[in-house]
C-alpha cells in the first residue's frame, strides 16, 4: 500500500493480512453454511443447527468477508464502487429470503429468528438447535 506510504514487502503488510484472514474466513464460513443448508434442504427443514445456530445468514456474511478481503488486497474504482452496491444487495436479499423462510416455516421460523442474530454472530453457545 504505497498510497499510505508503508514501505517493505506488500504481501507481509497489515492490509494484505487482513484481506487474507477475511477472504480465508469467508470460504470457511462459506463452505459450512451450504454444508447445513444443503443437508436442511433435502429434509425440507429449516437450517438452524452449526453455522446456522449462530447467525441466520451466514452465507451472505461470508461473500461480504470475501469481498472486503478482496477490497483491501485491490483497492481500485470498481471493487469501491461495487462493494457498496453488493453489499446492499446481499442484505436486500437475506431480508427476502426471510419473508420466504417465515412463509414456509411459520412459528418455527420465528422462535429461530427471536433468538439468532441476523449477520453479526452470537459468539456464546447457542440456546437450543431447532428442529422445525
Amino acid at each position: 500500500h504505497t498510497l499510505l506510504g508503508m514501505k517493505g514487502n506488500p504481501h507481509w503488510d497489515i492490509f494484505h493480512i487482513l484481506s487474507n484472514v477475511f477472504i480465508f474466513a469467508g470460504f470457511i464460513t462459506l463452505s459450512n453454511a451450504w454444508h447445513v443448508l444443503w443437508k436442511a434442504q433435502r429434509k425440507h427443514k429449516l437450517a438452524s443447527t452449526g453455522i446456522y445456530a449462530r447467525m441466520r445468514h451466514p452465507q451472505y456474511v461470508a461473500f461480504i468477508a470475501i469481498m472486503l478481503g478482496f477490497l483491501l488486497q485491490w483497492p481500485t474504482l470498481p471493487t469501491l464502487i461495487m462493494f457498496p452496491i453488493l453489499t446492499y444487495m446481499y442484505v436486500k436479499l437475506s431480508l427476502k429470503e426471510e419473508k420466504i423462510s417465515e412463509a414456509e416455516f411459520g412459528d418455527g421460523w420465528r422462535s429461530y429468528a427471536a433468538v439468532t442474530p441476523r449477520f453479526f454472530p452470537k459468539l456464546s453457545k447457542p440456546e437450543q438447535q431447532l428442529t422445525s
